[in-house]
This record gives C-alpha cells, structure tokens and sequence, in this order.
C-alpha cells in the first residue's frame, strides 16, 4: 500500500471518498488520505472483535486489499466505509476460531477473574464492550453470518443499507439475520439485548 510524506491538496479534504478513490487510480498515493481518514474504525472494529493485536495486522491488509481493489471500487457510492467494514469481516472471518474461543473464555470467566487472570488484550475488550460472560457466551453461540451482521450494527453503528454493502448481500437478508441474532440474544441474557439502542430501534 502506498503511503507519502507529500503534503495533501487543500481541497482533497473537501473530496468524498469515491472522489478520493478515482484520483487515486493515477495517483496512487492519494489514497493515503483515504487511510488516515477510516483507519481508527477500522482498527476499532477488529480490535473488538480479536483484539488490539490482531487489529493491528488486519486493519493495515484491509487497506492493502481496499489498495490493490481501487480499481473496481463503485464511484456511485460516495462513502467508502461500508465498503472498507466488508473487507475487514473477511479479514476477520480467516480468524473465527480464535474469536469464538476468546468470546468462550470470556464465557468461563466472570468479569473480576478477567481483570486478574485474563491478558491485557481480553481485558481491554472487556472494558470497551462490557462483554460479562452470558454476553460472550450468546456471540460464540451465534453462526458466522448472524454474528457478522449483528455486530456490524451494534459495533460500527452501520445502517441496514451499509450493512447489507459491506456484505453484499439483500436488505431483507440483513433484517432477517439481524433478528435472528437479537432473539437468540435475549433468549442468552433472559430477555434483554444489549445491542438495541433507542436510535437504532428507529431505523
């Protein structure tokens, strides 16, 4: 991925990101800006899911292959977020098992044995999402794809348009996997869901 000490044109950050992208594709160190622009939700996003350590390698191969994919990026689509967010599922899928058996030992563990056995990088999770062990336990429990989705709303705050982009998948398959995630949710935590927010019930 190209980065660049050069200093960026005013008016590129005035630009959205499929403006940002098609400059890029002749001059490919544009798409730096692009970087520094997501890469603290990106990273985020993964941390939350593996681990600040894992997120540190996957963020950085979601922008190589966001980079190497620039080319076939849709320019109608002025927001590339979604687009980004899809990448790093895929990324993070490669490491479903070590999500799931984190989530299990988070499951285990109730949240004052975390603090004091778990490592650094479980109890920053911890802290972040307020996973207690019912919590964890519920999002193991969860199929990739419904995990996915769920997650991609209560975590990176994408609308059910966004979402199903980044999946490339229908609307109604983002509605219908969402609301099978949340029952199973409550059914896991006796009746609440933790990912609903008063904005979000709105959409």
């Amino acid at each position: 991925m190209v980065t660049s000490t050069r200093e960026v044109a005013p008016e590129q950050d005035h630009c959205d990101d499929a403006e940002l992208i098609r400059r890029s594709w002749s001059e490919p160190e544009r798409f730096a800006h692009l970087v520094d622009r997501h890469a603290a939700r990106i990273h985020r996003y993964i941390a939350q899911r593996l681990g600040p350590d894992t997120a540190d390698d996957l963020m950085a191969e979601t922008f190589l292959v966001a980079f190497r994919r620039r080319n076939r990026y849709d320019l109608a689509r002025s927001q590339a977020l979604p687009w980004l967010y899809g990448i790093a599922t895929n990324l993070v899928a490669r490491h479903r098992a070590a999500e799931v058996k984190q989530y299990r030992l988070l499951e285990r563990l109730g949240p004052r044995e975390v603090a004091e056995e778990a490592t650094d990088a479980i109890v920053d999770r911890v802290d972040a999402q307020g996973l207690s062990g019912p919590l964890a336990g519920a999002l193991a429990g969860l199929s990739a794809r419904l995990r996915n989705v769920l997650l991609l709303v209560a975590w990176a705050d994408l609308s059910y348009e966004e979402v199903a982009e980044a999946l490339d998948i229908p609307i109604g398959t983002v509605r219908s996997r969402l609301s099978r995630a949340r029952a199973r949710l409550r059914d896991a935590l006796g009746g609440s869901d933790p990912s609903m927010t008063v904005e979000e019930e709105d959409r």
